[in-house]
């Protein structure tokens, strides 16, 4: 995968995609976006130690607000990839296991044809 492919993915979740709730998101779509978000955060990390500047705290904060709803959304979506609802979400309330149950679902490919949550995204 190159980094036109994984920046349009991160790019759908942002834009067509924003608050969709319904429908399926690869493998590609969800870690593209997990990517993204991350190389932000580390980015403006980076930028408020080297400056010193609370700026960069304050954008920081800004962009997990705006990047707070899409990233649920696709997170969502990936559950239904996989055949599970969306509500299995909340199992990452779960200190340090629902995290490592919700990052093994993540990594699992998705249900081959459609499901009850939509067509196949690969098809």
């Amino acid at each position: 995968m190159d980094f036109n492919t994984i920046l349009n993915y991160a790019l759908s979740c942002v834009t067509e995609k924003y608050a969709t709730f319904t429908g399926r998101a690869r493998r590609a779509e969800y870690w593209s976006f997990t990517l993204c978000t991350s190389v932000i955060s580390l980015v403006l990390g980076l930028l408020y130690q080297v400056t010193g500047s609370s700026i960069f705290t304050y954008v920081s904060y800004i962009v997990s607000l705006a990047l707070l709803v899409p990233g649920i959304a696709v997170a969502w979506r990936r559950l239904h990839d996989i055949g599970k609802k969306g509500t299995w979400y909340f199992l990452g309330l779960i200190p340090v296991v629902g995290w490592i149950i919700l990052i093994v679902w993540f990594c699992q490919e998705g249900v081959r044809g459609d499901n009850e949550f939509g067509p196949d995204p690969k098809a």
